[in-house]
C-alpha cells in the first residue's frame, strides 16, 4: 500500500484509538439468575433497558450471554412455549470478551470480526465488569479501517502480522493530524506491539505443537520490556522480550525454541532484532521463577555496565501471554528488592550527568552542527530514570513515566505544582519527538530520535527550552532524594 492510500485509510474520528473499552461499558452488568427461563430473562432485559444477560460461575468470569435476538429467534420457533424454556439453553457460547484497558478500536474490530452486537468487558483476572454494545458504538463513526484492531489476533503467519505492523505509521500520522495527545499515540503504538507480541507468541506455540514439539512443559509468561512495557513506544521500535516459567532448568530446550520462534516471527513483522540482545531467544532472558530472583539479585548486587542497562529495560515490564500471575510474583519480588537497595538505585541514575540539558550561556539550544537535537537522550531518557528510580524506591508498580510522576506527586513526593509542569513538558517533548518521526516517515526515511529545533517556530523553541530546563531541574530534585 503506497503512504498516500494508508493515510487516507486512517483518516477517521480517533476517539477509539484515545478511548478505552472500560471507558465505554455500561455497567453495571446485568447477569442471568440461576434457574432464569426465558420469560424471566426477557423481563429483566425490559426492567433494566438492556439488550442481553451474562451468565457468570462463581468466579466471575463470563461463560453465557443471551441476547433479545436470541430471545425473538426462540419465539419464532417456538411460540409461546419458548417463555419456558431455560434461558441458559439459548445462550452463546464461549462469550467474546475484550479486556477493560483494550482501546476501543480492538473492540470494534473484534464484534466486527465474529458478527456479534455485545462484548463483554473483562478485568484483568477475567471477570465480567461491563458490556459493550454495537449500537452504543454507532456514535464513534468509524469507518471499516476499525477492523485493523482485531487484525492482530487474526494473523495466521508473520505477513498478517506485518500488515498491521506497516499501519502504525499511518496511523499516528492521521492521530498527529487530530491533534491526539502523542503520549496517547505511543500508548496505542504499544499497545499493538504487546498485541503482536502476544500474537506471535501463541502462532509460535502452534507451530510448535504441530510439528510434535509438545505444548508448554510449564506454565510461563511473555514479558515485553522497556518503551512498549512503559506504553511509550514511538515509531523507531525493536524487541525487548523476556519468558519467566515455572518449569525446571531441564525445560529450557523447548522454551529456548519457542523463543527463538516467537522473535523470529516479529522480526519478519517489522519489529526488529533488539540489538543488545534483549529477547526470550537469548538463555539470559529466559528463565524460572528462581533463576529470574537470582538474576534481580545480581542486577542489584553489581550495578555496572550490562546490568544496570538490563534492569533499566527489566523493571519496564508488562505481561502480554500465558500465565500474568507468574510474571505479578516476579515483578513483585523485584520491586520489593530494589526499594532496600539505595545504592543500586543510585546506580540508575548516575549518568544524568551526561544528559543535561543542552543549552548554551546565553539560553541558546546547542545542536549537533545541522540545527537538531537528540530529545530521547536529553529530554526523555532523564525524566524516564529518575521517575524509574524514584517510583521503586517508594515500591510504586507503575511503569509509565507520566504514571509514575502521578503517583509520586500523590504520594507526597513531588510538589503538585511541578509534578504538573514535568507532566506538560514530558508530553511536549513526546509530541515533538512523534512529529519528527512521522515526518521522516512521509519523507520515505527512518525514523530517529533527532529533532531539528531549527524547524520550529519561536514560540515552540521556547517552549521546548523551559520544558528541557524543567525536566533538568526536577530530575536533579528527584536524584537528591535518592541521595545521587
Amino acid at each position: 500500500m503506497e503512504p498516500s492510500e494508508a493515510e487516507a485509510l486512517f483518516r477517521l474520528d480517533s476517539y477509539p484509538y484515545r478511548h478505552r473499552a472500560g471507558e465505554v461499558a455500561s455497567r453495571p452488568l446485568v447477569t442471568a439468575e440461576p434457574g432464569m427461563t426465558v420469560q424471566d430473562a426477557a423481563r429483566a432485559m425490559a426492567r433494566a433497558g438492556i439488550s442481553a444477560l451474562v451468565e457468570r460461575d462463581e468466579d466471575g468470569r463470563p461463560t453465557g450471554i443471551l441476547t433479545e435476538r436470541d430471545v425473538v429467534r426462540a419465539l419464532a420457533r417456538e411460540g409461546a412455549d419458548a417463555a419456558g424454556l431455560p434461558a441458559a439453553a439459548l445462550m452463546s457460547r464461549p462469550v467474546r470478551t475484550v479486556d477493560d484497558d483494550a482501546f476501543v478500536y480492538v473492540a470494534i474490530g473484534r464484534m466486527r470480526r465474529f458478527e456479534i452486537r455485545h462484548l463483554v468487558v473483562v478485568d484483568t483476572a477475567g471477570r465480567a465488569t461491563g458490556m459493550i454494545t454495537r449500537r452504543a458504538l454507532l456514535r464513534l463513526r468509524a469507518g471499516d479501517a476499525l477492523a485493523m484492531g482485531d487484525r492482530v489476533e487474526a494473523a495466521e503467519d508473520a505477513k498478517g502480522l506485518a500488515l498491521v505492523r506497516a499501519d502504525l505509521g499511518p496511523l499516528a500520522a492521521s492521530l498527529l493530524d487530530q491533534a491526539v495527545d502523542a503520549r496517547a499515540i505511543a500508548s496505542v503504538i504499544s499497545a499493538v506491539t504487546r498485541d503482536l507480541t502476544q500474537r506471535a507468541a501463541a502462532l509460535a506455540e502452534a507451530a510448535m505443537v504441530a510439528e510434535g514439539q509438545g505444548a508448554a512443559p510449564a506454565p510461563y509468561a511473555v514479558l515485553v520490556l522497556g518503551s512498549a512495557g512503559r506504553g511509550e513506544t514511538l515509531l523507531v521500535p525493536d524487541q525487548d522480550n523476556a519468558i519467566v516459567h515455572a518449569g525446571r532448568d531441564a525445560d529450557d530446550g523447548w522454551f529456548g525454541a519457542f523463543g527463538q520462534r516467537m522473535c523470529r516471527l516479529l522480526a519478519d513483522a517489522g519489529i526488529p532484532f533488539c540489538q543488545g540482545g534483549v529477547m526470550a531467544s537469548r538463555p539470559a532472558w529466559r528463565h524460572g521463577l528462581e533463576g529470574w530472583r537470582g538474576r534481580v539479585r545480581a542486577w542489584i548486587g553489581d550495578p555496572d555496565g550490562d546490568n544496570m542497562l538490563n534492569a533499566d529495560i527489566f523493571f519496564d515490564m508488562a505481561p502480554v501471554a500465558g500465565d500474568l500471575a507468574l510474571a505479578e510474583e516476579l515483578h513483585g519480588y523485584a520491586l520489593a528488592q530494589a526499594a532496600h537497595a539505595p545504592h543500586f538505585l543510585q546506580a540508575m541514575i548516575r549518568d544524568l550527568d551526561r544528559m543535561h540539558a543542552p543549552i548554551g550561556l546565553f539560553g541558546d539550544l546547542r545542536t549537533d552542527g545541522k540545527g537538531r537535537l537528540d530529545l530521547k537522550r536529553h529530554g526523555l531518557l532523564p525524566l524516564t530514570l529518575t521517575a524509574r528510580a524514584l517510583a521503586l524506591r517508594h515500591g510504586i508498580a507503575a511503569t509509565g513515566t507520566a504514571t509514575r510522576v502521578k503517583a509520586l506527586a500523590q504520594a507526597g513526593l513531588l510538589n503538585p505544582a511541578d509534578a504538573e509542569q514535568l507532566d506538560r513538558s514530558h508530553a511536549l517533548v513526546m509530541a515533538l519527538l512523534l512529529e519528527a518521526q512521522v515526518a521522516r516517515l512521509r519523507e520515505g526515511k527512518v525514523p530517529d530520535t533527532l529533532v531539528d529545533v531549527t524547524a520550529l517556530d519561536s514560540r515552540r523553541r521556547s517552549r521546548l527550552k523551559s520544558a528541557l530546563k524543567h525536566i533538568d531541574a526536577m530530575t536533579w530534585v528527584m536524584r537528591s532524594s535518592l541521595g545521587g
